[in-house]
């Protein structure tokens, strides 16, 4: 999208020039001017999209897809961690860790993991 940014001007302003040029023509008033060039410069930008493929809401598609798969695993894990689902489920998390974190009910102490978590998604967000 950023890289059409320059097309779009040079088109906007063609287009521009095209419809005043047309409007005094046939004697359009300005709001029937802007009204033209609205329409037509939605469609010219269109079919820019659709020639790149490069259509604005690809690049939201991962955040609709994203924040509701946060939210619940989110929820998910608090659930587990607080006793919500049972109280077997709180003996497992107590005891099923691994290597440095053997109890996943408490807090980590060596901030390993919620330091390599943030660095992590540091580097996804910048790749």
């Amino acid at each position: 999208l950023e890289n059409l940014q320059p097309e779009i001007k040079e088109l906007a302003q063609r287009l521009r020039y095209e419809v005043s040029v047309r409007g005094k023509q046939l004697g359009w008033s300005e709001k029937v001017a802007r009204s033209h060039f609205a329409r037509n410069m939605r469609r010219l930008v269109a079919e820019l999209y659709v020639r790149d493929n490069c259509h604005p809401f690809k690049a939201t598609l991962l955040l609709w897809v994203q924040v509701p798969m946060w939210v619940c695993v989110s929820l998910a894990l608090r659930n587990c961690s607080v006793g919500a689902l049972g109280s077997a489920v709180q003996e497992q998390f107590a005891s099923g860790g691994a290597l440095w974190f053997t109890d996943l009910t408490a807090p980590d102490s060596t901030w390993i993991l919620p330091v390599s978590l943030g660095l992590v998604n540091l580097l996804v967000v910048e790749v």
